[in-house]
């Protein structure tokens, strides 16, 4: 098993599967994590499988047996609601000699970039930039509490290279009226790290009633919302502070953006021109 969240494991664990023991993993993300604390015989009725084929799945994913894997769970729970607290109280002791806060950040963010890159969906990320890039109708995009930040970051960057890329409106009732415009021609991205939050998840859920793609950013502990995303991007959180770290985050969006810009092409490039133009008109810079 690696660092990641059950969720996760499970996610990626998904490409390795027989048909039957996909059946499995999409009862446990549809339902995680509750339908993982049901019994064998229960989760095999809901997946239409047998219970052999619930135990080989466990086994596939790395677990000793299905005891193993709802511990796993109770544990993935906890982390999946750790406060900056908790996270600072867990952390285990700096073995050797004291590294410097330099040395030590390098090291911690560093490895973290790196599990995320070597750990993404080549196939989630290229969606990502082909629903993105090739909407017909708008992009919307939100966050929350602290993700709404990387919200931000992505939608000044793409509203450079496309029309119709907007926030999500703070306003409730502009918010409101941007829900209800959604279409089938609409991508909807999100952000949702742990500590996940109802609204998100509710307004992912508004977003799929109405047939617009959804994209999620998320930690390898998965937002609820991945079983309702379309694309899950979702990055480590370690930092070498005690709250999750932003920059694998900040660098799946970057990647996103330049994915954008080559799949737009001469269509970004003008569109760039036209609002250095415009900003100059304007006396903006």
């Amino acid at each position: 098993m690696t660092d990641a969240g059950v969720a996760e494991s499970i996610r990626r664990g998904m490409a390795d599967c027989s048909p039957a023991e996909r059946k499995v993993a999409r009862v446990l993300l549809s339902a995680y994590p509750s339908a993982g604390f049901e019994t064998v015989a229960r989760l095999a009725e809901r997946a239409g499988v047998s219970g052999p084929t619930v135990l080989r799945f466990v086994h596939r994913l790395g677990y000793r047996g299905f005891p193993d894997f709802q511990e796993a769970l109770r544990h993935d729970l906890d982390e999946r609601s750790a406060s900056p607290l908790r996270i600072l109280a867990s952390r285990p002791p700096i073995d050797g000699e004291p590294q410097t806060l330099r040395d030590r950040a390098a090291a911690i963010t560093a490895g973290t970039v790196q599990r995320t890159f070597a750990e993404v969906s080549t196939h989630d990320l290229e969606r990502c930039v082909e629903l993105i890039s090739q909407a017909s109708g708008s992009v919307v995009i939100a966050g929350g509490r602290y993700s709404n930040l990387l919200g931000r970051v992505l939608s000044l960057h793409l509203e450079q290279l496309r029309p119709r890329v907007r926030m999500l409106a703070d306003q409730p009732s502009a918010r409101a009226a941007m829900v209800e415009d959604l279409g089938r021609r609409d991508v909807v991205v999100l952000f949702d790290y742990r500590r996940y939050e109802e609204p998100t998840l509710r307004l992912a859920r508004l977003a799929r009633e109405r047939h617009a793609a959804l994209v999620l950013f998320t930690d390898t502990f998965l937002s609820p919302i991945a079983s309702e995303a379309e694309v899950v991007l979702a990055s480590e959180t370690a930092a070498p502070s005690p709250f999750d770290a932003l920059t694998p985050a900040l660098a799946l969006i970057e990647t996103v953006v330049a994915g954008c810009f080559e799949r737009l092409g001469d269509a970004a490039v003008d569109r760039m021109a036209r609002a250095d133009r415009a900003a100059a008109d304007l006396g903006l810079y």
